[in-house]
């Protein structure tokens, strides 16, 4: 079982890195009460995604027992966002990318973690994501873009609200790129602003991840 690491982000909260290499067959048995995510399980998706998506909720579970032995199984709200029903109080994000899945667990607050294989492709899209500032700070450094690209929907999950315009409404001040570090962001609404810390590492070669939780300054 590729389980890669659990680290403590705090007392109450654990972050999770799953190397995924087992097959749908073979993922299925990890999961607990597996008519219930029989139920919810994608159809038509081929065959890395489904993994990924099994792998993804036996990672939750791994989580949830280093935490808490509630038992719990994971559903997705309207927007997509999961959660476990028997813990209201607790935040769980969700992502994969590649042959790498990311979980992060809090039983306190809202949380949201993203992974992503860094490709031309961030930067190609910059343009609908990127502010002209964010834009110029990532200059010709395809890991940048990832970085910008993964450090938005980590804030755009911590939030969990649809709609929200990436190169106007989710801001990141300038930063210099190294292989771990925190970054300012900033979410943008008509009549509010709050900042976040978002944290991000680069410990898996050829990856970039970030996570943040529910702390806050309201501006």
């Amino acid at each position: 079982m590729p389980l890669h690491s659990l680290s403590p982000v705090s007392q109450t909260c654990v972050l999770g890195l799953w190397h995924l290499t087992e097959t749908v067959p073979e993922l299925w048995p990890l999961l607990p009460a597996q008519a219930h995510y029989l139920a919810r399980f994608p159809d038509g998706r081929d065959e890395l995604r489904a993994r990924q998506w099994l792998a993804g909720r036996v990672l939750a579970h791994q989580l949830l027992r280093e935490l808490n032995d509630t038992p719990a199984t994971l559903h997705n709200n309207p927007n997509g966002r999961p959660y476990f029903p028997e813990l209201p109080a607790a935040g769980v994000s969700l992502s994969h990318s590649g042959e790498w899945v990311a979980a992060l667990l809090s039983t306190r607050e809202a949380v949201g973690i993203d992974i992503e294989l860094v490709r031309p492709k961030a930067q190609q899209l910059a343009r609908r994501f990127l502010a002209e500032t964010e834009q110029a700070d990532a200059g010709d450094d395809a890991a940048k873009y990832c970085l910008y690209w993964s450090a938005k929907e980590t804030l755009y999950k911590l939030h969990s609200r649809r709609g929200l315009v990436f190169k106007e409404q989710l801001l990141l001040t300038p930063f210099e790129l190294r292989e771990a570090g925190v970054l300012t962001g900033h979410l943008l609404f008509e009549n509010s602003r709050s900042q976040h810390q978002i944290h991000y590492l680069r410990s898996i070669p050829g990856y970039v991840l970030t996570y943040a939780i529910g702390e806050n300054e309201s501006l």
